[in-house]
């Protein structure tokens, strides 16, 4: 007994060394000298991010093998990293310190066998693409909206390290109406937007990256909240239908009774009097024109609306839609370089333009919107593809053996299987031509208005279409 126990014992004790995990040993840390910029990484998603060296005792995990494959998949640039430090173990493994653009995840990622090179579980990355053809290079722009928002940074924002906290400048309001040069232009790899690098032409330490979007080559499309008041026109359904800015305002008088002789220049400062002077019905009129919607600057809405105003507001002004204009449609075909043929329900006025004497479709709705909107070329297709006025057939005609179209009186006594009539010495066939829709033409609605449509493919077809085409609505097509 006591034998057996002792070998039972022994086996034990052997079995507990032969299992005990072997861990490898880090190397000292050095630090990455080499461009900073030349060691942006992307994550491969094969490899955990840890607190030390994987294979190093003690090691804990940062982020998961599946949160690095989400980082390699990410459409940020938020979630690239960058390499800053470097360990290797006995075994030879790299294993690189990282860190995210934006600071969140930070730790030590295998970075293959091979030192100064990204493998394993990270790989080198172009965080942006340079555009030397963009057509914006070497013009001039302002800020569109001057402020805290859309400010210039030191790259892209999160291209590079801390470039999603490195703004140059902070608020470009005292730079509102400044021109500024575009050097460069570059495109975010992950997202696919644009940035400009951008260079103050009256005052030279304002430059940087700005999103593209937050300048413009419009100078009256530039906003000083300082100076400007915004403007959305807005319909009774809550719906914006333009915005624009009174802009280069003047206070108000001491009193706040009357325009004063001050102009603005604090975010802040009463400006109604002068908004309400400016924004008249001829202001509104040219910049609302296509969209169908009226504007009244003596209504109480209006009017309390811009005696409130300071600048730096945003302000809402009342649009009304105007009445609804119904259209009547002309219908055109085009062969080449011809000029358009109309396509008509008029009796033709010789035997060859039968072809081109159609009948119309009866519509169950007509071609309308608000008087003085603009409509689309789209729009007037889907209007007549949804009331299936997408074909027209023209009226019956014949040909004879010659190919010539021939009047005949009795359109039903053609033959639609190729059988003669008329007589046998004078043998003709049976036609009829479709038009499939091509194309709209855009406009405006107007009262007592026309839209136009272009049916450019025509199809001759054998036989009668007097038994499939319905009786023409001459108060829509004409």
């Amino acid at each position: 007994m006591g034998l057996a126990a002792l070998s039972f014992g022994a086996v034990a004790t052997v079995s507990t060394t032969a299992s005990a995990k072997s861990y490898a040993t880090a190397g000292a840390y050095s630090k990455l000298t080499t461009d900073a910029t030349k060691r942006n990484v992307e994550a491969t998603g094969t490899n955990a991010l840890y607190t030390k060296p994987g294979t190093v005792k003690g090691a804990k995990v940062v982020a998961s093998k599946a949160t690095m494959a989400k980082l390699a998949s990410s459409k940020k640039s938020a979630d690239y990293f960058r390499a800053y430090g470097v360990k290797t173990t006995n075994r030879g493994s790299v294993y690189y310190r990282v860190v995210t653009m934006d600071q969140k995840y930070r730790g030590y990622v295998y970075g293959g066998k091979v030192a100064d090179t990204f493998g394993g579980g990270i790989k080198a990355a172009e965080t942006t693409t340079a555009n030397t053809t963009d057509s914006m290079i070497g013009k001039t722009v302002t800020f569109t909206n001057p402020g805290t928002a859309n400010v210039t940074w030191t790259a892209p924002k999160y291209t590079q390290y801390k470039s999603g906290a490195s703004k140059v400048v902070k608020n470009t309001t005292p730079f509102a109406g400044d021109t500024l040069k575009v050097t460069k232009a570059e495109t975010k790899t992950r997202e696919g937007s644009l940035y400009y690098y951008v260079e103050d032409q009256q005052n030279p330490t304002v430059n940087g990256w700005i999103y593209s979007k937050a300048v413009t080559t419009d100078a009256s499309a530039v906003y000083n909240q300082a100076t400007d008041v915004k403007v959305n026109f807005v319909a009774t359904d809550g719906t914006t239908v333009k915005s624009t800015t009174l802009a280069k305002l003047t206070a108000n008088n001491a009193d706040n009774t009357a325009v004063g002789t001050a102009k603005a220049n604090a975010k802040g400062t009463a400006v109604g009097f002068d908004a309400q002077a400016k924004a008249t019905n001829d202001w509104a009129t040219p910049l609302l024109k296509g969209t169908g919607y009226d504007y009244n600057a003596a209504t109480a809405s209006n009017t309390a609306a811009l005696l409130s105003a300071k600048t730096g507001d945003t302000i809402n002004l009342t649009v009304t839609k105007g009445a609804q204009a119904v259209q009547s449609i002309s219908a055109y075909y085009q062969d080449g370089v011809k000029n358009p043929v109309p396509l008509t329900n008029k009796t033709a006025a010789s035997d060859a333009d039968l072809v081109y004497q159609v009948t119309f479709p009866t519509l169950t709705a007509a071609f309308a919107g608000a008087n003085g909107a603009n409509y689309t070329a789209v729009d007037v297709q889907n209007f007549l593809t949804t009331n299936k006025a997408n074909t027209l057939n023209s009226v019956d005609y014949a040909k004879d053996a010659d190919g010539n179209i021939v009047k005949t009186t009795d359109p039903k006594a053609l033959g639609v299987d190729g059988k003669t009539v008329q007589s046998d010495t004078n043998k003709v066939q049976a036609y009829h031509t479709v038009y499939t829709l091509t194309s709209g033409v855009a406009g405006t609605y107007t009262t007592d208005g026309t839209a136009s449509a272009f049916y450019n493919t025509a199809k001759e077809v054998k036989g009668s279409a007097s038994a499939t085409t319905n009786t023409g609505n001459v108060s829509v097509f004409g």
